[in-house]
C-alpha cells in the first residue's frame, strides 16, 4: 500500500466533474492511503462556488487531512529558501513538505510548481 498526497488541482477537477481526475482518484483508492494537506483544504474553499459546498464538504471529510506540523513547516521553509531561482509559492512548499514528511507520492497536474528533487511525484494530465 502506498501513500498518496493529492494536490489541490486534482481535487478541484474532481469536484468539477473532470473525468481524468475522477478516473485517477478511483484508480488509487483501493491500494493507497489518500492524504490531503490542510493547505489544499484552504485553497479549495477559497475557490469553491456556492453550489459546490455540500459536495466539497463530503469530499474533504472522506480524505485523511494532514495538519501543518513544525516538521512540515521547517521543511517548507527549506524548500522556499533553497529554490530561490523559482517563483515558488509558500503554499506549494508546504504541500510538498507534507508529501516528504508523510513519505507520500505527490499527485499533481502542476509539476512545475514542485521542482523539489527529494519527493516522489506523479503528474496527472487533465
Amino acid at each position: 500500500m502506498s501513500n498518496i498526497l493529492i494536490d489541490t488541482d486534482i481535487l478541484i477537477n474532481f469536484l468539477r466533474g473532470r473525468e481524468k481526475a475522477r478516473n485517477y482518484l478511483l484508480s488509487v483508492l483501493e491500494d493507497s492511503t489518500i492524504y490531503c494537506s490542510v493547505i489544499t483544504v484552504a485553497e479549495i474553499y477559497a475557490g469553491m462556488k456556492e453550489h459546490e459546498k455540500s459536495k466539497t464538504s463530503e469530499l474533504i471529510e472522506s480524505l485523511n487531512i494532514v495538519d501543518v506540523t513544525q516538521e512540515i513547516a521547517e521543511k517548507a521553509g527549506e524548500y522556499k529558501r533553497r529554490e530561490k531561482g523559482h517563483l515558488l509559492e509558500l503554499a506549494d512548499c508546504i504541500i510538498a513538505s507534507t508529501a516528504f514528511v508523510k513519505d507520500a507520492i505527490l499527485a499533481t497536474g502542476n509539476e512545475k510548481h514542485y521542482p523539489m528533487h527529494d519527493i516522489k511525484k506523479i503528474v496527472v494530465k487533465m
